[in-house]
């Protein structure tokens, strides 16, 4: 892992694979550590990843003040990294909760970004979140698999105010559209990658304001592509479209038959849907 001080001084790290043009990846959970994200399914094969682990997440140091965790404030160690690594203009890929960073990125430093992926975005940021409707649509397609009672009583138990890491783990077959042996040690490498202090500040009082961040997006001209998967109920397709039509110019994919981590399900069709995004 290398490694940066950034606006605070605290000391952040990243992980880099591949070779040719730099791709800023940025993790999501809230809190997970960038591990998680692999390689994308092989995306080091066309660009070099630059895989960040946000402040207080894997080899990254936690900060001083933790206030600092908050989703806006994660936008200044971007920038703080884009300037480590000597570039005038860099492209980012932001999964689900790091597309919220994502987003802030290209809102505060629009010249400095070139092109942007939104993968399986969480959508809180921009005031797209989920409704009732698409749970209660998504969890009706799901009721016959096996592990539907267990997996929907732990998604009860965190609204009920359980935040342990076994009870995000005991609900994540509802992120995969195929709970197998690969989804399974994926799901499960979460409990030594979580940390529930970093999500709680990420979410903290203050992190969204989403009017401010559309008109901010609205004026972002770079080419986006905003990655939508047809099993992800963090990320309805629906929910993606609206999204993408924040933007001036910007494209969705919808993935078919994948959740919330498509690379874990279908790897090849990830990095090559993404490789050639970028390279058009």
């Amino acid at each position: 892992m290398a490694r940066f001080t950034s606006f605070d001084g605290t000391e952040l790290a990243y992980r880099e694979a591949g070779q040719g043009a730099p791709l800023v990846v940025l993790a999501g959970g809230p809190g997970r550590a960038s591990a998680y994200l692999e390689t994308l399914g092989g995306l080091d094969a066309y660009r070099r990843l630059v895989v960040l682990d946000n402040r207080g997440t894997g080899e990254s140091a936690e900060p001083a003040d933790p206030f600092t965790y908050r989703r806006d404030m994660l936008v200044h160690d971007v920038e703080m990294l884009r300037r480590h690594l000597g570039l005038e203009r860099v492209d980012v890929l932001g999964h689900s909760a790091g597309a919220g960073i994502a987003m802030g990125f290209a809102a505060d430093h629009p010249d400095r970004v070139g092109k942007l992926v939104l993968l399986t975005p969480a959508l809180r940021s921009v005031g797209l979140s989920p409704e009732q409707s698409d749970w209660d649509a998504f969890l009706a397609a799901r009721a016959d698999q096996p592990w539907f009672e267990s997996a929907t009583t732990a998604l009860r138990r965190t609204a009920e105010g359980d935040v342990s890491v076994e009870n995000r783990v005991a609900a994540s077959p509802l992120l995969y559209a195929r709970w197998d042996e690969r989804a399974q040690a994926h799901a499960n490498a979460e409990l030594g990658q979580w940390k529930y202090q970093v999500a709680l500040g990420y979410n903290a009082e203050g992190a969204f304001v989403p009017g401010v961040l559309r008109r901010a997006l609205a004026d972002f001209d770079h080419p986006v592509l905003v990655y939508a998967c047809s099993a992800d109920p963090i990320s309805p397709v629906r929910r993606c479209v609206e999204l993408a039509e924040l933007f001036p110019e910007a494209t969705v994919h919808v993935h078919e038959g994948v959740g919330h981590y498509p690379w874990v399900e279908e790897p090849d069709h990830v990095a090559k849907q993404i490789a050639t995004f970028l390279d058009s």
